[in-house]
């Protein structure tokens, strides 16, 4: 479609009456129609016998709810999903995020939060934005986008930002350009007219994110549903495969994006030609074109109101790096102290079963037996083992250093020296951490 595509006529085709031949039912005493292909009158869809009855009264209200798979008001609804639309929706997303691991994400029209809660487990993730027009409902979920205890006692690797602002997807917010990855699932229907019209060059020529992926319902999946025309009451309007493409592909045209098409929500072996349910195009920008045909007069603006912003623990912090440091440190010694204490205990009883069983001695079974930790790892032998001197156990830092997990957290030894400085006790001259042999904890 061309550069001058016209967004009021395409919304007025959604309007005009289908190839001859297909029906379907609505409330009665009204016909409804959908866009389709037309085909042979042997292969026409009809609606299913199913659709009769109460099902034929379903308020619009209720349409919605059976899209996205809930189906307990609804005993004669014919297409089911499992799982339920609206999260197989978000798995796509998902799906994305772990193929590309974007660093930034926004949702525009985030509405419950519910993709952001699901993407926030993402490791990958830094900067999570949600951007919805109701304020209200934001600050009613932002509870569940808030760090639980978990988080605290297992840090993340990188640092992650939740941030929720109210404001709409056709205002200008510098905040939200050059993110990796913005979403816009079930959004675009929703939009008047003249926002329509304003939502490619926010996106795609402003925000200009690296990948946009969009959803909008399939109007030719609509005849499935025995239900009215649109899914949602407050839809203005819904694109068939057609439309929808050519207003993507003209959007990608506008400001050198790629697209390609899919969707979720596969219909039933009978209706197979109308397509997915839900219509998704996945944006890509292209690399090899000249970017910023939309040039911002304010690079700085920030028209969104921020309702909720959080930050994770991380490993990036220096308190949670400590913490985790510590932790690992002192587990570690505790294991090498416990594995000493068994080899002696084991020694101890060979030795008590070599003695002869008529003695006159009063002496122990064996003086404490302080010898050199055997090596804990053939291949770290070169790097210097625990040992012991009279009740002290040590553990040298460069044997702590070498550990997997505190080589990864700690850059030297230095700064391993630096984080558990403090909290253990280091020898004379802070080579080694030293712990009483005997301290009782692991006595039976």
């Amino acid at each position: 479609m061309g550069a001058d595509l016209n967004v009021a006529a395409g919304l007025l085709a959604l309007r005009r009456s289908p190839p001859r031949g297909v029906h379907w039912s609505a409330a009665p005493g009204k016909s409804h129609q959908a866009n389709s292909r037309a085909e042979p009158a042997s292969k026409r869809h009809r609606p299913h016998p199913t659709t009769a009855g109460p099902c034929r009264r379903v308020a619009s209200a209720k349409c919605k709810s059976m899209v996205d798979g809930n189906f307990e008001d609804l005993p004669n609804a014919v297409i089911k999903f499992n799982p339920p639309l609206y999260r197989q929706r978000y798995h796509f997303v998902r799906d994305v995020v772990v193929q590309h691991e974007p660093k930034k994400v926004a949702d525009l029209g985030c509405g419950e939060t519910s993709l952001l809660w699901m993407l926030k487990f993402h490791q990958c993730i830094e900067l999570l934005v949600g951007v919805d027009i109701n304020e209200e409902k934001l600050r009613w979920k932002k509870y569940r986008l808030s760090p639980l205890i978990g988080d605290y006692l297992k840090p993340r690797e990188q640092t992650l930002t939740v941030t929720l602002y109210r404001g709409s997807a056709v205002e200008r917010d510098s905040r939200l350009r050059g993110f990796d990855l913005i979403t816009c699932i079930e959004l675009i229907e929703h939009l008047e007219a003249e926002d329509l019209a304003k939502f490619p060059e926010v996106v795609f020529g402003f925000l200009s994110p690296t990948m946009v992926i969009i959803s909008t319902p399939n109007s030719e999946f609509n005849p499935l549903f025995p239900v009215v025309k649109l899914r949602d009451s407050d839809h203005k309007f819904e694109w068939n495969r057609i439309q929808f493409q050519m207003w993507a592909l003209d959007a990608a045209n506008r400001y050198n994006y790629s697209v390609e098409f899919t969707g979720v929500g596969n219909p039933p072996a009978w209706a197979e030609d109308v397509g997915y349910c839900t219509q998704i195009g996945i944006f890509k920008k292209n690399p090899t074109k000249a970017v910023g045909l939309c040039v911002p007069e304010q690079q700085g603006e920030h028209v969104y109101k921020m309702v909720y912003t959080t930050t994770y623990p991380s490993l990036q912090q220096k308190k949670y790096r400590q913490c985790a440091v510590v932790n690992e440190v002192i587990s570690q010694i505790h294991d090498m102290r416990r594995e000493l204490l068994e080899s002696l205990k084991a020694q101890s009883d060979r030795d008590f079963e070599a003695m002869p069983e008529d003695t006159d001695t009063s002496e122990a079974p064996f003086e404490c037996l302080r010898p050199v930790l055997a090596p804990l790892n053939d291949k770290m032998e070169k790097i210097p083992k625990p040992f012991c001197i009279g009740n002290m156990f040590y553990v040298p830092l460069e044997r702590l250093f070498s550990l997997p997990k505190v080589k990864h957290l700690c850059i030297n030894i230095e700064m391993l020296k630096t984080l558990i400085a403090g909290t253990v006790t280091l020898n004379s001259d802070g080579s080694a951490v030293m712990v009483d042999i005997y301290d009782g904890r692991d006595d039976e």
